[in-house]
């Protein structure tokens, strides 16, 4: 299961932001339980856009097991405050790849 996040950071932000955000998936994501890996992606064309995927064994891991401990509440702390707007978030299934 793919969880799909969209930030869009205040202009000027990003590498303080970027410096956070790693730190915060180093220290807080990559030790939850269920999760198999993530990618960090920063937008090309729209220097404030970044896209976070994340990959859990199952939605529980991310919906009910991680949103419910404190980390998740640590790691907000430490990324939110670069939000130009809160980030989009969903759920994704796969369904073909090569």
């Amino acid at each position: 299961m793919l969880e799909v996040a969209e930030f869009r950071i205040r202009p000027g932000e990003q590498a303080a932001f970027e410096e956070a955000i790693e730190r915060a998936l180093r220290t807080i994501t990559a030790k939850a339980a269920g999760m198999k890996g993530y990618r960090f992606l920063k937008g090309f064309e729209s220097a404030e856009r970044y896209i976070l995927q994340v990959t859990w064994e199952k939605l529980e891991d991310h919906m009910v097991t991680y949103r419910q401990s404190p980390e998740r509440d640590q790691w907000r702390a430490i990324v939110s405050p670069f939000y130009a707007q809160p980030p989009l978030m969903e759920h994704l299934t796969l369904l073909a790849q090569s």
